[in-house]
C-alpha cells in the first residue's frame, strides 16, 4: 500500500473533487489515477462523500491515497476511517481532529495561514501543513514561513492553484498542490477532466 512521502514524489498533485456524485466516483478516480494522480481528497460536503471515499478505496486504495475533505469533526474522523479513508484534510487547525486522526493513523492536514498554527498542528502530528487559501498565502509569505519550519515539514498550497501558479510556489519551498475547481467540477466530462489533469501533470513535470 502507497504512503503519503511515495505518493508525493510520484506525483505531488492533490484532487480536490467537491460536489463529486457517487456513480461517478470510480469514472472520476479512475481518469486520474490513470493520469498519474496518486492523492484523491473528496470533501465532505459532497453527495454521499463516505460512499465515494469507500468506492474510491477499494477500487485504488494500494495505489493512491483516498480521503476526504473539509472533516471539521472527531465524529468525521471516524466516519472516513471506517470508510477506508487515510487522509483527513481540513480547512482549519482543529487540535481535536488532528490527534483523533493521528490516533487512528491516519495522514492529518490542517489548513493553516500563521506560524502559530503551523508550529501547533506539527506538535500534534501533521503530515502535511495546507496554506489555505493560497489567494491569500502568496509564495512570498511561505518562502518567509519556510525559513523557521522544520526542513523536513511538508507544505501544500491549496485555493486557486492553476498550472501557470505552481512555479512561483514550488520556487517558495511548497511540495504539494491541492486543485479544486481547476481540474474538476461535477459538470466537467471526463474527456476535460483528462485534459485539465495532464495539464496540471505536465506543469508539475516542468518545475525544477
Amino acid at each position: 500500500m502507497i504512503d503519503l512521502a511515495t505518493a508525493l514524489s510520484r506525483n505531488a498533485l492533490i484532487a480536490i473533487l467537491r460536489g463529486l456524485e457517487t456513480e461517478n466516483a470510480l469514472p472520476v478516480a479512475d481518469t486520474l489515477v490513470e493520469t498519474g494522480f496518486r492523492i484523491i481528497e473528496v470533501p465532505l460536503n459532497s453527495p454521499e462523500p463516505l460512499s465515494s471515499i469507500e468506492f474510491i478505496a477499494q477500487h485504488h486504495g494500494q495505489t493512491a491515497i483516498v480521503g476526504a475533505g473539509t472533516v471539521l469533526t472527531v465524529d468525521q474522523v471516524e466516519a472516513v476511517a471506517d470508510a477506508g479513508g487515510r487522509i483527513i484534510v481540513s480547512p482549519n487547525m482543529n487540535p481535536d481532529v488532528g490527534r483523533k486522526a493521528v490516533s487512528r493513523g491516519l495522514y492529518w492536514c490542517p489548513g493553516v495561514m500563521t506560524p502559530s498554527e503551523a508550529f501547533a498542528a506539527l506538535d500534534i502530528g501533521a503530515s502535511v501543513l495546507k496554506f489555505f487559501p493560497a489567494e491569500l498565502v502568496p509564495p512570498a509569505a511561505i518562502a518567509a514561513m519556510r525559513a523557521v519550519l522544520p526542513k523536513n515539514a511538508v507544505v501544500a498550497a491549496v485555493g486557486g492553484i492553476t498550472p501557470e501558479t505552481m512555479a512561483p510556489y514550488h520556487a517558495a519551498g511548497v511540495d504539494g498542490y491541492g486543485l479544486g475547481s481547476a481540474l474538476f467540477k461535477p459538470s466537467y466530462a471526463l474527456d476535460d477532466i483528462a485534459r485539465r489533469a495532464r495539464a496540471f501533470v505536465s506543469a508539475w513535470e516542468e518545475l525544477d
